[in-house]
């Protein structure tokens, strides 16, 4: 049996692994998770002994797969539970992500799947991030960024890449939540930042910091 915080960390491999590298540095782990670099190493080399990462020198980590199995498990489960406490428990989406962390953890393969019927299969948690499903499938947003958009595009916020409190707070503050429909106005070569229209009101500013972390439908 694993513990909470080596689920974490497979989690985290998963979170940062992409299809264009071969391994994630422990560097950004370790930024992923917020602790130190040496702690990152011990890790490491606790979950190679048990088989659930690979690490190459120069190239970094990456999930085996038996590794790759718990980690979407528990992504599965974290985004599951996060739809219960939208939909079902009114929680609102910058409250959540902490319960799900601490839910994701109870390991019940009937609960999950008695849980995804309940939810009547959702294919996206209250963020936009999709859910894979009981086979381990993810879908994941072949959509752009706001950052991406050129003056005068259209898009429908689909997704946000950054999930802290005063991030979620900020767009839900210029009404920039899910499914809100967003018209570039005026782009500002210094910083990338823009003026925008959201669902046909106008909004004064919105910084490149932010643009870059909301996932985008083009319209």
């Amino acid at each position: 049996m694993n513990s909470f915080t080596e689920e974490n960390y497979l989690k985290a491999i998963f979170k940062l692994s992409s299809p264009d590298t071969d391994g994630v540095s422990t560097n950004s782990i370790a930024e992923e998770l917020q602790t130190k670099a040496s702690s990152v190493t011990d890790m490491i080399k606790k979950l190679s002994d048990k088989k659930l990462v690979k690490y190459k020198k120069y190239q970094g980590v990456s999930l085996t797969k038996k590794g790759k199995i718990i980690a979407i498990s528990i992504v599965r489960n974290h985004r599951l539970w996060e739809v219960f406490l939208v939909e079902k428990l009114n929680f609102k989406w910058d409250e959540v992500h902490d319960l799900a962390e601490d839910l994701e953890h109870i390991n019940s393969e009937k609960m999950t799947e008695r849980l995804d019927e309940f939810l009547e299969f959702p294919k996206y948690d209250p963020h936009g991030d999709p859910i894979p499903d009981k086979n381990g499938n993810v879908y994941n947003h072949k959509d752009v960024t706001l950052a991406d958009l050129k003056q005068n595009e259209k898009g429908i916020v689909v997704g946000v890449k950054e999930h802290s409190k005063s991030y979620l707070n900020y767009l839900e503050s210029i009404n920039l939540v899910l499914g809100a429909e967003i018209k570039v106005d005026d782009i500002i070569d210094f910083d990338r930042s823009m003026s925008a229209s959201v669902n046909g009101k106008k909004l004064v500013n919105v910084s490149h910091q932010a643009s870059k972390n909301l996932i985008i439908k083009k319209l």
